[in-house]
């Protein structure tokens, strides 16, 4: 554990194992320097047990960067429930998954991520207190997190083309969205709405279909959406799709999309940029559903206050796009500087308080 290449002094991880329900679940809490811990727990079949803690520590780290650069009063964690031959989804394992969440006492504060859905979070909710995504009442932070997500996308793609392609919003250019779920069918929307040519591919053909027919979309196979003549790409689905093999076949000119943990190594920044293309840090533009959380954990902004906050998620990314040009640096390392300065500054004041 303490060798693997994402453990990056990781406070705490916990297996949680319950034969009797058939959970499997591990909760990796990275850093509580600025709060409790906060990220989603990811429902997913893994090759490994090895490929689970790897996911889940990058994703957790992930999350600190992500609510450091938002300036939440959160920390970075992340949970992941493998599922494994014989699993089967029940209420039973996700309320065993809530007493796990419940044992740390607020260290870890879970909400939805990818395979789960408000229902399962409500669930959870019934073991502990420490979730978020909860149905909201009217005019409250809370709910599905996923139309924030895709709003902050919206508004770090204008951003992005506004800084590498010298464009006010996005009407006639072309954008191919990979992945088509609940994050990636509301930027659909958004970019529909504002007149962008939509290209989109998922493992789901339903949702394919379903972004057709509400957008306008057209459907490309889901090995090809990467590599499409278009303006922008933006992931939508899972990590690591941009690589050493990938980014020589890429022909956008902007990477802004809502996926975690898009770049497979911190050195396909570099690449990113020596090929011209601009990226779009992903923690830095996919804020906006923890942005929501935040708010409907805390209780103190409604959800007008929410949107004003994920608004800001254009502005900041152009502060780091110009960064990296003045200091001739990839906009993943600047981010990411950034990142663990606030962390570390954070850090510090907690200890001398203590």
């Amino acid at each position: 554990m303490f060798d693997n290449p994402a453990f990056d002094e990781h406070e705490r991880v916990l297996f949680c194992r319950d034969p009797e329900t058939g959970l499997s679940a591990i909760i990796a809490i990275h850093s509580t320097a600025l709060g409790p811990a906060a990220g989603g727990v990811r429902q997913w079949s893994y090759a490994s047990d090895e490929a689970a803690i790897y996911d889940v520590l990058r994703l957790s780290q992930g999350m600190s960067y992500k609510n450091a650069m938002a300036g939440l009063r959160f920390g970075g964690g992340k949970a992941v429930i493998v599922e494994h031959d014989g699993f089967a989804s029940s209420d039973a394992l996700y309320a065993r998954f809530g007493e796990f969440v419940d044992t740390l006492n607020g260290a870890y504060i879970t909400a939805e991520d990818v395979g789960m859905t408000p229902a399962i979070m409500q669930t959870i909710a019934t073991r502990t207190r420490y979730v978020t995504g909860l149905p909201a009442a009217d005019g409250k932070a809370g709910g599905d997190p996923s139309p924030k997500t895709a709003r902050g996308v919206m508004c770090g793609i204008g951003a992005a083309v506004r800084h590498r392609l010298g464009r006010d919003g996005v009407n006639g250019l072309r954008v191919a969205v990979q992945g088509v779920g609940n994050v990636g069918y509301n930027l659909c929307k958004e970019l529909a709405q504002s007149g962008a040519r939509l290209f989109v591919a998922d493992i789901d053909r339903d949702r394919v279909q379903r972004a057709c027919e509400d957008f306008g979309a057209e459907a490309v196979e889901l090995d090809d959406v990467l590599f499409m003549d278009v303006d922008v790409v933006a992931p939508c689905a899972l990590g690591a799709v941009l690589n050493r093999g990938s980014i020589p076949r890429l022909r956008a000119k902007v990477v802004a999309g809502g996926a975690n943990n898009q770049l497979e190594t911190a050195d396909d920044g570099r690449r990113l940029a020596d090929a011209g293309i601009l990226y779009a840090p992903d923690y830095v533009i996919n804020g906006g559903g923890i942005i929501n959380v935040a708010c409907e954990y805390y209780g103190d902004v409604d959800d007008a206050g929410v949107m004003a906050l994920v608004e800001e998620i254009g502005p900041r990314l152009t502060g780091i796009f110009r960064e990296a040009d003045q200091r001739g640096e990839p906009t993943n390392i600047v981010a990411d500087a950034q990142a663990r300065r606030l962390i570390a500054a954070a850090g510090s004041a907690k200890a001398s308080s203590e």
